[in-house]
């Protein structure tokens, strides 16, 4: 184990960053962040920030004699440092579970061939190759970046051949995915953390609305069957047991009408959906990704109150500063901003949420504390 008092690296200098470096603070750690942009969320919290790009060597043999332990912050941290700092220092989730996350066509053959559903997918390098997809796949479908997508980006709603043919043009002709869109009833993720030693412990399903292709809301515990959300853990952590994963992972999932529940994603962090464990359970998604990085037991999951939560993007700041003051009247409203100075539009600047004695009613409060700072 590392003990408290130890220095813990992270990769990555955004908001989940932060978040990591507040539990670490907690714990007792002593932390390092390198962030290839200047003045980065987590870098406010660090004992040491390196700025520089992720696969900069000097930057990574000065991780690697600061630091006892390093994690990411986000999966496009280049494999290759990973591997290069793995060598020298623990490392925790692996390269190859990076690498795994940050190629859908990778991501999905592996899920497949773990035995999860999917919806139908097939790869897409060529044009050329846009017809044969699309008969495998049928319509109406959804053309995806297989490297570089997040929160909805590079990512276009296709209806025929034709439609696909000209998004894959309009992406860059860059390889990507189809994928036959899902009769939807709800979007699940379930966030587990996995320690070394194989021990696994998974938070509440959670259901989440995207906007845009953003989340907007999560809500916990998912309101699911008792037989769904158990077939969604199973799912997680069959994942994380094929990879042999060390670390916070996140596991985006379908509910279809039909009943089925279909893999979508995985990311090997924190993730926006589990935010509201920092409020609602024992242990947060981030005390949890400390204590999986640092060899320590991992900590009590369990849910306190339902809670519902909701991303704050920097569009609220385009007419007007939001009126926080208005908003923390509310008692039990619990707000997280992230230290962004430039808000833009899309961008998370921050969330709130609410607990409360049922999901119906956290989600209800949560609406109209959002509609008074919507004004």
């Amino acid at each position: 184990m590392i003990q408290p008092g130890a220095t813990l690296g992270v990769l990555g200098g955004g908001q989940l960053g932060r978040m990591f470096a507040v539990a670490a603070r907690t714990l007792g750690y002593r932390l390092v962040v390198h962030s290839p942009v200047p003045e980065s969320p987590a870098g406010w919290l660090a004992d040491e920030v390196i700025e520089a790009p992720l696969d900069d060597p000097r930057a990574l043999q000065r991780i690697a004699e600061l630091c006892d332990a390093v994690t990411v912050e986000f999966e496009n941290v280049p494999a290759a440092s990973l591997e290069w700092l793995a060598g020298r220092v623990t490392v925790r989730p692996s390269a190859r579970a990076l690498a795994v996350a940050q190629d859908r066509r990778r991501e999905k053959a592996f899920a497949a061939e773990e035995g999860l559903a999917i919806t139908p997918t097939r790869v897409i390098e060529h044009l050329d190759d846009v017809d044969a997809a699309w008969e495998a796949v049928g319509g109406p479908a959804i053309l995806k970046r297989a490297t570089q997508g997040y929160d909805g980006k590079g990512q276009v709603r296709v209806a025929d051949p034709r439609e696909a043919r000209g998004a894959l043009a309009a992406l860059g002709e860059l390889p990507c995915v189809l994928e036959r869109q899902v009769d939807l009833a709800v979007e699940v993720s379930v966030v587990l953390a996995r320690s070394k030693d194989g021990e696994v412990e998974t938070f509440p399903l959670c259901e989440n609305i995207h906007v845009n292709g953003i989340l907007h809301t999560t809500v916990a515990p998912a309101r699911v069957s008792p037989e769904v959300a158990e077939r969604a853990r199973a799912m997680a952590i069959r994942l994380a047991e094929a990879l042999d994963y060390i670390g916070v992972l996140a596991v985006e999932l379908f509910v279809a009408r039909d009943g089925s529940v279909l893999f979508n994603e995985m990311a090997p962090r924190p993730h926006n959906s589990g935010h509201y464990t920092l409020n609602a359970c024992v242990t947060s998604q981030f005390e949890q990704q400390v204590r999986t990085l640092a060899g320590l037991p991992l900590g009590d999951p369990s849910l306190l109150r339902p809670a519902a939560m909701v991303n704050l993007l920097g569009d609220l700041w385009l007419d007007r500063e939001p009126d926080f003051a208005r908003l923390l009247r509310h008692p039990r409203v619990k707000l997280h901003l992230y230290g962004k100075a430039e808000p833009r539009p899309g961008r998370k600047m921050g969330h709130l949420t609410f607990l409360a004695a049922t999901p119906e009613e956290a989600l209800s409060e949560l609406e109209s504390a959002y509609a008074e700072l919507l004004g």
